[in-house]
C-alpha cells in the first residue's frame, strides 16, 4: 500500500466558539480568512475571546490531512518544526497516538498556534502565530526522508518559506513521489500568486482548492476556475462546501455531492476531504468514488468542534469506506 508523507506548519489549534461576529471586527480579522499574527498579538486575541468556550487540538492543514489518512489505515509521516515547550510535546504526542511517524525538528521559538474563531454559522477565521513552525529550513528536509513514501502532501500556507517548498518539491520529484498541494486561504494565495503558479506548474500532480482559493489562484469562478486549475496539474479538485466538489482529470469532469450532515464547525473540512480523496487514489478507485470518500470525511468532521474525529466515528467511517475497496 502506498505511503504518504506530509509537510506543513506544525500548529496547535486553539478552537474558540463565538457568540457573534463582532469580535472579528474588533480584532480586524476578515471572516473566513487566515491572518498571521506576531507573538505580542496573541494576548490580544486571547483577551478578546476569554469568555467564550475554548479547547485545543493539534492542527495545521497538512497535518490534519495526514491524521485523516492515518485514521483510514494509511502509513504516514509528518515533517514539521515545533518549540521546546508543552505545545510541541502535545503536537508530537498527537502524531504518535495515531501511529504517524513524527519527523519533527525543534526550533528556537515557541510552538506555533492557530486561533480558530468559529462563528455561529460554523465558518472559521484563523489568527495564526507561526512561531517555530516557520523555522523549518531546507536543510531539515533530507533526501532520505522521502525514500519510503509514494505521495508528498503539502499545504499552501508554507509559502511563508519559499526556499523550503522549492527544495522539498524538487527532492520529492527526484525520488519519484507524486505531489499533492492543498492551497491556502484566499488571501495567502493572492499574496503569493506567481510563486504558487510556478510551483504548481513545475511540480504538482494533484491540486486541491476551495471556491475562494480557486478564484484567487485563477481569477475565475467554478467551471472556468477548474479548467484553469487543471492546466497546472494532472488532477484538479474544486471543493464547494455544501455543494460538493468537482474533479477534473485530463478532459474528464466528475461532480460529487456533499455528504448530508449538520455543520457545527468547518475547521478541517477541506483537509479531511483531501484525506479521503487521496485514500481513494491510493486504492486505484475511480474519481467519483475518491470524491465520495472525501465528502464522507468532510461531512463527519464538520459535525464536531475542531479537526479531529473520535475513535467511535472512525470505526463507522472505516466500515463505510471498506465497501469501496473490497
Amino acid at each position: 500500500m502506498n505511503k504518504v508523507i506530509g509537510m506543513g506548519n506544525a500548529l496547535v489549534d486553539i478552537l474558540t466558539q463565538l457568540e457573534d461576529d463582532n469580535v472579528l471586527s474588533d480584532l480586524a480579522l476578515p471572516k473566513g480568512s487566515m491572518q498571521l499574527v506576531e507573538r505580542e498579538e496573541i494576548q490580544r486575541v486571547l483577551n478578546a475571546t476569554a469568555t467564550f468556550p475554548r479547547r485545543q487540538a493539534s492542527g495545521g492543514s497538512a497535518a490534519n490531512t495526514i491524521h485523516g489518512l492515518a485514521g483510514l489505515g494509511i502509513d504516514t509521516a509528518f515533517i514539521g518544526k515545533v518549540g521546546k515547550d508543552e505545545w510541541g510535546g502535545f503536537f508530537r504526542a498527537d502524531l504518535e497516538k495515531r501511529n504517524i511517524k513524527p519527523l519533527l525538528r525543534e526550533g528556537t521559538q515557541e510552538s506555533g498556534r492557530a486561533f480558530a474563531l468559529i462563528s455561529p454559522d460554523a465558518e472559521r477565521t484563523f489568527a495564526t502565530y507561526l512561531g517555530a513552525a516557520i523555522e523549518l529550513e531546507p536543510q531539515d528536509v533530507a533526501e532520505h526522508l522521502f525514500e519510503e513514501y509514494h505521495i508528498l502532501h503539502i499545504e499552501g500556507y508554507l509559502v511563508q518559506n519559499r526556499p523550503l517548498i522549492r527544495h522539498a518539491l524538487q527532492l520529492a520529484k527526484q525520488k519519484g513521489l507524486k505531489v499533492s498541494l492543498d492551497l491556502a486561504s484566499f488571501n495567502v494565495v493572492e499574496e503569493n500568486l506567481d510563486f504558487l503558479h510556478e510551483m504548481a506548474q513545475n511540480y504538482v500532480d494533484i491540486l486541491f482548492a476551495n471556491e475562494e482559493e480557486a478564484k484567487a489562484f485563477t481569477g475565475l469562478k467554478e467551471d472556468a476556475a477548474l479548467d484553469r486549475l487543471s492546466e497546472f496539474c494532472d488532477l484538479a479538485v474544486l471543493k464547494l462546501g455544501s455543494r460538493g466538489s468537482v474533479i477534473k482529470h485530463h478532459d474528464r469532469v466528475v461532480k460529487v455531492a456533499a455528504t448530508k450532515s449538520v455543520s457545527r464547525d468547518t475547521t478541517g473540512a477541506g483537509d479531511l476531504y483531501a484525506s479521503g480523496f487521496l485514500f481513494g487514489l491510493i486504492h486505484g478507485l475511480p474519481m467519483d468514488k475518491c470524491g465520495e470518500i472525501g465528502s464522507l470525511l468532510a461531512g463527519k468532521v464538520i459535525e464536531v468542534i475542531g479537526p479531529k474525529i473520535d475513535d467511535q466515528v472512525w470505526e463507522e467511517i472505516n466500515r463505510q469506506v471498506m465497501r469501496y475497496v473490497n
